[in-house]
């Protein structure tokens, strides 16, 4: 049985019940998460990663927000932008999320948990929650951001209208080598132009 395999049939006991606590609490976050997994898994292939990668990148990306169970409904539920205080506890979530996932034990569950605490740090080392910067940042954890800002700027929300794709696309470029590692984002800027399937 390969790692893939051993963690797939590991978190399969987990996997649901996580995800429908997750839906209960907010189900925008339940099906942004099924996006970027959608949208990963289209980027991972773009970079000719093997298919255990990718199996392994699908897993991350379907719990990357499993931390948002443990933020409070005040500020997970709110209906407007968050204040200094609001945005400290919000970015918790990476770090709640890499301690819910540590705590299965499973082969491959310690790599997961790792992606799932660095999908917010940028590629200049701005992000959060440890500042890692270029290529110390895992390259699961790289491609989810990139998932996941395009997602996040695609859908609406009660803060703010579903953008456009060209509209996204430019603001990402424009993170280029700031927020998003550059190489992917090229691939992502190709994988888009021929027609993304997510």
């Amino acid at each position: 049985m390969s790692r893939l395999e051993k963690l797939q049939f590991s978190l399969g006991e987990f996997r649901k019940p996580l995800n429908a606590a997750l839906c209960e609490r907010d189900s925008y976050t339940q099906s942004h998460c099924a996006r970027v997994v959608a949208i990963a898994d289209e980027l991972g292939r773009e970079c000719a990663l093997p298919e255990e990668e990718i199996g392994m990148l699908r897993i991350c990306a379907s719990f990357h927000d499993i931390g948002k169970i443990g933020i409070p409904d005040r500020i997970l539920l709110k209906e407007a932008g968050f204040d200094s205080d609001e945005w400290e506890v919000m970015k918790q979530h990476a770090v709640i999320g890499e301690r819910i996932i540590r705590a299965i034990d499973a082969e491959g569950a310690d790599e997961i948990a790792t992606a799932v605490r660095h999908h917010h740090e940028h590629f200049d080392g701005g992000g959060y929650p440890d500042g890692l910067a270029g290529e110390t940042i895992p390259l699961w954890s790289r491609i989810m951001s990139i998932a996941d800002s395009y997602d996040a700027m695609s859908t609406t929300r009660p803060y703010h209208k579903a953008r456009g794709q060209a509209e996204v696309m430019g603001v990402l470029l424009r993170e280029q080598g700031g927020k998003h590692d550059p190489y992917l984002l090229g691939r992502f800027t190709h994988l888009v132009a021929r027609g993304l399937n997510a």
